[in-house]
């Protein structure tokens, strides 16, 4: 780390010790009106070092020392030429001016060009005109990090964090609660437990923006409680290129480290199975003792892969790559661009996790009931590629072809040693666990500008996602010995859940969907765009249904007396060889339970008629109302093959509004109102039993879940000092009619079950603020100019009640929610040196991991300090070397159990897990061809 900062200090002082140049600066302002003329240019006569006019009139063009001819040019202004002016180095030189209307009138004039909307500049602006109250993350702001992907992006937006590494909380409200669009259209889920989308699925090196809309609009989804994410991947090119990019990193604690791996199949570098993992085809649709004799179980038995060892290998540094193509060719009088990315990583993450649970017996003292110490081990891999295609057949109409395909692969294996209290044995228990996931998106979207005047939009959308989420052969074993002897350890077997197993699960789900909206401008006050009278129209319409099968295979002695129980006390990658299964031996029988096995399916019809009314200069007023018709349906059965269809057929009438006041050019005033919805998933009502082998819990559904109601307040003010400077500071408010939450209920057994469950109400309100602002004339000297700081921070609190039958604690907060989320970051880049660098910080306040009651510790998830450190160089115009470090501090990640039910965490507190995940750091290149 020394090292590391003496080479940026290094760096630093060197590009202060150069020659300084000299600065232009002024206002530019209508002689009329003495308003600012934004977008103005102030250029060196007959040269291209030029420099814009910004919201507020000023410019500021840098310079070498000399005398320049200077000229001020805007389109329906007369232009002006200053000769004669004198710039001296290390001084600022004052030139001011107002410019004269041209009254000459122009006319035909059409100019056509491609938007760019993952900058700054370009984020600033729409953020400032939007409707709604919103927050977002340009490109520029982007590339600037190490963050790999949309996960550890959308963290840095205010009032958002992730949790679990991949799933996005807002406004302290947990994933579900939040909606996610990938250009536009709704995305699809890889998880079995929960809709929410996976945002570690998509490489920051596609995304162009994201926005997190917080208020409510007849256009936006209906179910939302936090926000809506919108995240806009790259699809349109100014001219042809090609990058490629190469890092590699070094993870504390992995790297170059003794690494426990499984037996992988040869496709796992790719991201799925090669059949390996699979049941044998052979294997009967049930392998059970009420259905088979024991020679059939024994033979099922034989047939499976006998592979429950763990090999030990040296932790190579994390590989990821990635090739970025734009193309744009004309075919007559239509423009025709492509994006192309392909995106590789493979990396390896190992740590330590302390695991402990405590209980408190009815007027007893808290009781540990064990310790654990798991040795936990990940490969992943992910192959991502975005496809996209954008066709301007003329300045009316233009239709976009977007595609994402993600294959995503993960193997983990986890030894737990350990102590089990309750049970009065030592423990080591082995899980090999392998996941791979594809997922498909894909839109057609057109959008039309109609009417002699341009004066009507329409634009729709078609859309198809598609999730395989293949879990084969997961392997848990369970062994034993009675506490404080030497005798070896003995795997247990029986049709537990929680026995030796494998697990063999299947989730497939597809979704189709169309959108149309059309957008009518009337002529407002004046004939300019700003005052015209909006009215909308559209509709959304989604058919999503799901298919999941799961096996559980246990094993079972084939006869009591004549068993050989030395068997079972064989070392681990023994146990299960063929060999050892017979009729008087192991044999295979299967956990059968109709309740892991379940369809689903759900209609959304949604329809919205909305306006936009700037009354004034001053005052602008939009909203109108969304109708969502929803129906949805769980089947599964029950063990005793009892059928359990779940549905809901729901009618819900959304109405929204929002106001913007402006004050001047740059500052306004926005409130919003707005009425949401917060669904079940397919999986929480289905009545599935999952054993968490991690966090030692049932995952059971709920059928009896309610759909939540949600009623949003927003009230913000935003300043914009420069197109990329802005200043705002807001408080929310929202009211939960049946809010939805994960659950602890009290189980038959030692193992806790974890439940969605609906509070009769809650309520949640904070504050927010951010910060985006150039520190350039701080102090008077000119290396001010180069420095940037970002600085967003929430301040969030909620509430739960109850009702007084509740076996939960009776007031506390939502779980997931944060008490407080701080974002801050500080930038430093040279330009003409091609110098970044980059510190950024952040930390998430206490939040709740899984709600408790009277019974049950709620567990808590603490604070930790995240600090990241980047540095950029570029060499020349083609070659740029990236490195930092990522989790500087490295504090531990603690889930803590309130074993003394007062809400809060201290010395008296137990822990539930804890673990370091390792200082991360990282160089890499990017060659643009």
């Amino acid at each position: 780390m020394q090292r590391s900062f003496l080479v940026l200090l290094m760096l630093l002082t060197s590009t202060w010790a150069l020659a300084q140049q000299g600065t232009l600066s002024g206002n530019v302002k209508d002689k009329k009106t003495g308003e600012a003329v934004i977008g103005a240019t102030v250029l060196v006569t007959g040269t291209i070092q030029a420099a814009p006019v910004e919201v507020d009139g000023h410019y500021t063009l840098k310079l070498e020392p000399g005398t320049y001819s200077i000229t001020i040019t805007n389109i329906g202004y007369k232009p002006q030429t200053f000769p004669g002016i004198a710039v001296r180095a290390d001084a600022t030189t004052t030139l001011n001016a107002t410019l004269e209307e041209n009254t000459t009138t122009l006319e035909g004039v059409t100019v056509t060009g491609q938007k760019q909307t993952g900058t700054e500049v370009a984020l600033i602006q729409d953020l400032r005109k939007s409707e709604v109250v919103v927050s977002g993350m340009s490109n520029d702001q982007i590339v600037k990090s190490l963050d790999r992907d949309a996960a550890e992006v959308v963290k840095r937006i205010p009032g958002v964090t992730i949790q679990n590494n991949a799933f996005v909380v807002i406004r302290g409200l947990s994933e579900r609660y939040n909606t996610v669009l990938l250009n536009d259209a709704l995305t699809p889920s890889a998880e079995t437990d929960t809709r929410s989308f996976s945002f570690d699925v998509l490489p920051s090196s596609v995304i162009d923006r994201i926005l997190v809309f917080k208020s409510g609009a007849p256009e936006l989804p209906g179910e939302m409680g936090g926000g809506v994410v919108k995240v806009y991947t790259k699809n349109s090119a100014i001219e042809n290129g090609t990058t490629f990019s190469f890092s590699s990193s070094y993870r504390a604690g992995t790297t170059l480290s003794a690494f426990q791996r499984a037996n992988n199949s040869p496709t796992d570098w790719l991201g799925f199975d090669n059949s390996q993992r699979t049941l044998p085809s052979g294997t009967p649709g049930t392998v059970s003792s009420d259905n088979a004799t024991p020679e059939q179980l024994a033979a099922a038995g034989r047939s499976l892969r006998n592979d429950w060892s763990m090999r030990n290998v040296t932790a190579r540094p994390d590989l990821r790559a990635s090739l970025g193509l734009t193309r744009r060719l004309m075919l007559g009088s239509a423009d025709l661009t492509n994006v192309t990315s392909l995106s590789y990583s493979n990396t390896l993450e190992q740590y330590t996790v302390s695991r402990a649970r405590y209980n408190q017996p009815s007027g007893g003292t808290i009781q540990r009931q064990f310790g654990y110490e798991d040795q936990q081990s990940t490969a992943g891999v992910r192959l991502g590629i975005v496809h996209n295609w954008a066709v301007r057949l003329n300045p009316r109409h233009k239709v976009e072809f977007r595609n994402l395909f993600n294959q995503i692969g993960a193997d983990q294996t986890v030894l737990r040693t350990g102590v089990n209290e309750a049970d009065g044995y030592d423990r080591r228990d082995y899980a090999f666990h392998y996941t791979s996931r594809t997922i498909y998106s894909g839109q057609l979207q057109g959008t039309h500008t109609l009417g002699g005047h341009e004066n009507t939009t329409v634009s729709w959308t078609g859309g198809y996602n598609y999730v395989n989420r293949d879990e084969p052969d997961f392997r848990r074993a369970r062994t034993q010995r009675e506490l404080g002897t030497d005798d070896p350890f003995r795997v247990t077997i029986g049709r537990e859940l929680v026995e030796t197993s494998r697990f063999y699960s299947d989730l497939q789900e597809s979704t189709y969907m169309l959108s149309g909206q059309v957008e009518r401008r009337l002529t407002g006050r004046d004939t300019t765009g700003a005052s015209a009278f909006k009215l909308r129209a559209g509709f959304y319409t989604e058919r999503k249904s799901r298919d999941f099968n799961a096996r559980l295979l246990g094993f079972v002695r084939g006869t009591e007396n004549g068993f050989d129980n030395s068997i079972l006390t064989r070392p681990i990658d023994q146990v299960f060889s063929p060999e050892n299964f017979g009729p008087e031996k192991l044999q295979l029988d299967e956990v059968r339970n109709p309740s892991r096995n379940y369809t689903a399916d759900n209609t959304l019809i949604a329809g919205y008629v909305g306006t936009t009314a700037p009354i004034s200069d001053k005052v602008n007023l939009s909203g109108g109302v969304r109708i969502e018709y929803n129906d949805r349906q769980v089947n599964t059965a029950t063990l005793g093959d009892e059928p359990v269809n779940t549905r809901e057929k729901r009618t819900i009438v959304m109405p929204s509004f929002n106001s913007t006041y402006n004050f001047t050019l740059r500052s306004l005033l926005r409130a919003a109102a707005s009425v949401t919805v917060n669904r079940p998933e397919f999986r929480e009502q289905a009545l599935y039993p999952y054993y968490d082998f991690n966090n030692t819990a049932l995952i059971i559904g709920n059928p009896e879940l309610k759909t939540a109601t949600i009623y949003n307040a927003d009230l913000r003010y935003e300043f914009y000092p420069s197109p990329t400077e802005m200043l705002s500071g807001g408080v929310f408010y929202k009211y939960f009619n049946d809010a939805i939450e994960q659950t602890q209920q009290p189980a038959s057994g030692s193992l806790p079950n974890i439940k969605p469950a609906n509070a009769n109400a809650a309520y949640d309100y904070g504050a927010e603020i951010e910060l985006r602002k150039s520190l350039a004339g701080l102090g008077g000297a000119d290396i001010w100019n180069r420095f940037s700081v970002l600085l967003n921070a929430s301040v969030i609190r909620s509430r739960v009640d109850l009702s007084s039958d509740s076996s939960q604690i009776a007031r506390r907060p939502l779980q997931g929610q944060s008490p407080y989320v701080v974002n801050a970051g500080l930038f430093y880049q040279d330009t003409d040196r091609g110098l970044q660098l980059n510190v950024q910080y952040n930390v998430v306040g206490k939040r709740i991991f899984l709600v408790g009651n009277r019974d049950i510790f709620t567990i808590y998830e603490m604070p930790r300090n995240v600090l990241d450190i980047a540095v950029t160089k570029s060499i020349g115009q083609r070659l740029e070397i990236k490195g930092g470090i990522q989790d500087v501090f490295n504090q531990a990640v603690r889930q803590v159990q309130d074993v003394d039910f007062d809400a809060k965490i201290t010395s008296a507190d137990r822990d539930f897990a804890r673990y370091r995940r390792g200082q991360y750091s990282t160089l890499g290149l990017v060659y643009r061809f």
